[in-house]
């Protein structure tokens, strides 16, 4: 058995339920009332497990298949919106295996795809950071880059940038190159290379 410790407004729909045990979920004010849930009394197993599975869990696997369908997403943020919507951990987890048991959601996917897109139009390290943020890891960024851009020279990179722009040390004045130099070092490229380039390769 748990208590019902607290039933407090969330927005104008929904209410959070606070259990003793540790475990707040969110309901629609309408659910509330047809369970008969009330602050200070007990929620047994079975009705817990009937809000566990018959409502929360569908609605936390509609919610992320909707999020999935908008656009492709990390594990790491479906979950962070799933928590954003008050669902238990429990409920999480599940709910994110069940979207990776479909192949919905794959982490190694999404950063090869992630590559492939942006490999000429920032630097490795910035691509990197990016993929860091939305909670691939450092292997998995690696092991996208050895298959969508294994020769991908930062130098390289740098260069093709400076010709789209026409830039060329010959003839740039110290106001052209300040300006490319801040252009490519927004992209993310090392400062090391950008001057190597700039100096040397143009």
């Amino acid at each position: 058995m748990m208590q019902i410790i607290q039933i407090s407004p969330l927005d104008q729909k929904r209410s959070l339920v606070f259990l003793d045990n540790g475990i707040t979920f969110a309901l629609y004010k309408g659910e509330i009332r047809n369970l008969d849930l009330r602050e200070g009394e007990e929620l047994s197993g079975a009705q817990y497990q009937e809000i566990h599975s018959e409502i929360l869990l569908k609605r936390a696997k509609r919610r992320l298949l909707y999020l999935l369908a908008r656009m492709d997403r990390t594990e790491a943020q479906v979950r962070q919106k799933l928590q954003q919507g008050h669902y238990p951990e429990d409920i999480i987890e599940e709910a994110v295996a069940y979207a990776r048991d479909l192949h919905y959601l794959d982490d190694a996917r999404f950063a090869q795809n992630y590559v492939r897109c942006h490999k000429d139009k920032k630097s490795r390290e910035r691509i990197r950071m990016d993929l860091y943020s939305k909670g691939i890891s450092w292997r998995q960024a690696d092991q996208a880059f050895a298959l969508e851009a294994p020769q991908e020279d930062e130098r390289e990179q740098i260069l093709k940038w400076a010709k789209k722009k026409n830039y060329s040390k010959k003839t740039a004045t110290l106001k052209e190159k300040q300006r490319i130099y801040q252009f490519l070092a927004r992209k993310g490229f090392h400062s090391d290379d950008i001057l190597h380039v700039l100096d040397h390769l143009t």
